[in-house]
């Protein structure tokens, strides 16, 4: 159960750079074919705008409480009027534009044509020609004018002209030390060398490297090292849409999320969202780790509402307003960055913070009491759980019966249970104990069930050598799930 914030966010100034646009709804009823053509006749019955691409980033952030400042360029037509008007509302001074007009181009819009939750027909008018000079001219000058005081930069390229080489080339290097997001476009990644994060999908990977069926952790892993080898960047987000979300960085490190399949999503400005609530989580000092987290849970909460949309702070933190699919995405564990931090401001406001573990794969009566009985002896209580292929190696080829997403949702259900953390071997002869985490987090208290001997514990000698305290207790008798597994397949 991940205790996630965006606490620090309202801090934060985070500058956004690249294609806004217009998105434009125009919803009614089907009733008939029309007789001119093989075609649905709708009848018109709303209209209404949301920004779009970088547009939908910032009313992202806006949404969630952050200080925005959007650099794009718009053409000089209506639809660049209803641009700027929706920016001046997104909130209370907290988001400023700088919008460089193009006489030669239209401003960006897609008209989508709905009925009920399916979209009939998009029509885009657009010019995706290089910007020219004196508007690229422009454009870096709002951005010097603009990077000053800023935390983090998202550039989002629609691949609409207005991110010439040129354009990136200045903003990423000028960004400095300034985290720099990309959500890029095209099949050269090699222009947006020294960001920071690249958030392609799937498909998107594919062009890029050529490699092909990436269904797995591991071939997905694989792709994101060729890009950052390749391209120059430092980390790759790599959405995997129904599949969850993977964040792999320069130093080797990788977590990968799993995803919840949703029932006819709408991906309309998904990807936006996702980069907006991933931005959010670095801005507020959040880890990549959670940061990467949150943007899962937030792909999973959108694409559940119709059209381009936003989460605001509640929907995405508060779990009163997710849905049961949301609900599994959420009970994902914390990293052990995070969980060291969370244990430090436990110990800092006085509180003894307990540490157990275990497979926890059929979770029983003996479970429940002995998890409830180590939590009443502390403040906090952690349960590092191994994850699957550490059950694996500790269980057999026929375990875990249920996954560590589910096994993590159980147990962080628990009143007992105040956090969950995975551990594990990747392979067999690894170390398969908590030994390593619990060096990481330091718990002042550590619970083990069982007739052991503090010399028989590996995570003994950890605990005792940082002055913590271990705890063996016992545990109750007659309930295993090994027995329960035998017990059901004799009926």
């Amino acid at each position: 159960m991940s205790d996630l914030s965006l606490s620090g966010l309202d801090k934060a100034n985070i500058l956004v750079i690249g294609d806004v646009m217009l998105d434009r709804y125009i919803s009614g009823t089907v009733t008939r074919i029309s007789p001119e053509a093989p075609v649905p006749v709708l009848l018109q019955t709303d209209e209404y705008v949301a920004l779009g691409g970088a547009g939908n980033v910032v009313a992202n952030l806006a949404s969630l409480g952050a200080t925005v400042t959007l650099i794009s360029v718009i053409g000089a037509d209506n639809s660049a009027e209803e641009i700027s008007n929706a920016l001046d509302g997104l909130s209370d001074g907290k988001v400023k534009s700088v919008l460089v007009r193009d006489e030669d181009r239209p401003t960006t819009e897609k008209t989508r044509l709905v009925s009920g939750s399916q979209q009939i027909v998009r029509l885009d008018r657009e010019n995706t020609n290089a910007v020219p000079s004196s508007i690229e001219d422009e454009i870096i000058t709002a951005f010097n004018e603009s990077i000053g005081d800023v935390d983090l930069l998202i550039v989002s390229d629609y691949a609409k002209g207005m991110l010439t080489d040129r354009v990136l080339r200045h903003c990423i290097g000028k960004a400095g030390s300034i985290p720099v997001i990309v959500d890029g476009k095209g099949n050269d990644f090699g222009k947006y060398k020294n960001a920071t994060y690249i958030t392609p999908n799937r498909e998107e990977v594919t062009k890029v490297t050529g490699l092909k069926s990436l269904d797995t952790d591991k071939k997905c892993t694989q792709a994101a090292q060729k890009i950052i080898t390749d391209s120059g960047i430092e980390n790759v987000l790599l959405t995997r849409s129904e599949a969850g979300l993977s964040l792999i960085c320069k130093n080797g490190k990788h977590v990968h999320f799993k995803g919840t399949k949703i029932e006819r999503p709408d991906v309309s400005g998904a990807g936006d969202t996702v980069v907006a609530a991933f931005a959010a989580g670095l801005a507020s000092g959040m880890s990549p780790e959670a940061s990467a987290q949150l943007a899962n849970l937030a792909g999973t909460l959108v694409v559940q509402k119709q059209g381009t949309s936003c989460l605001t702070r509640d929907e995405l933190l508060n779990p009163a307003f997710h849905t049961d699919a949301a609900d599994e995405m959420i009970s994902q564990c914390l990293s052990w960055d995070d969980a060291a931090r969370q244990v430090r401001d436990w110990q800092k406001q006085g509180l003894k913070v307990g540490f157990t573990n275990g497979c926890f794969d059929i979770v029983h009566y003996g479970h429940v009491n002995y998890l409830k009985e180590a939590r009443a002896r502390c403040d906090k209580l952690i349960v590092g759980l191994n994850h699957d292929k550490s059950v694996g190696i500790l269980k057999g080829p026929t375990r875990p019966v249920n996954d560590e997403l589910a096994r993590a949702a159980v147990i962080g259900a628990l009143a007992s249970t105040d956090m969950v953390v995975l551990f594990g071997a990747e392979e067999a002869g690894a170390d398969n104990t908590p030994c390593a985490l619990l060096e990481q987090i330091r718990p002042d208290i550590f619970f083990k069930g069982g007739d052991y001997k503090l010399e028989q514990l590996p995570e003994a000698k950890v605990v005792l050598a940082y002055n913590g305290e271990v705890d063996i207790m016992n545990l109750y008798e007659g309930y295993s799930t090994t027995n329960i597994i035998a017990k059901s397949k004799t009926g």
